[in-house]
């Protein structure tokens, strides 16, 4: 479980990236406390800054969902938590 937290800008990315949006996710636990140190996941749903979010870190499964063998992205937005 993560929260996003902001917004990744990039003038240049890999054509993996074509119509989706990276975004900068903080882990939280079950306190919903902040844990280690943010990481870009990428959105395949429309999440926001604030959103509480499911994650995969499977990069295989990104690779397999994007349909590119060769991306560079692993960690996927897979779900929006209501709350």
């Amino acid at each position: 479980m993560a929260r996003i937290v902001g917004n990744v800008v990039s003038t240049a990315c890999h054509p993996s990236m074509k119509g989706r949006s990276a975004l900068l996710c903080q882990q939280i636990n079950e306190l919903e406390e902040p844990q280690g140190e943010p990481f870009v996941s990428v959105a395949n749903h429309s999440a926001g800054i604030g959103d509480k979010v499911l994650i995969t870190t499977d990069g295989s499964y990104t690779m397999e969902l994007l349909g590119d063998n060769h991306t560079p992205l692993r960690n996927l937005i897979v779900g929006i938590v209501d709350e």
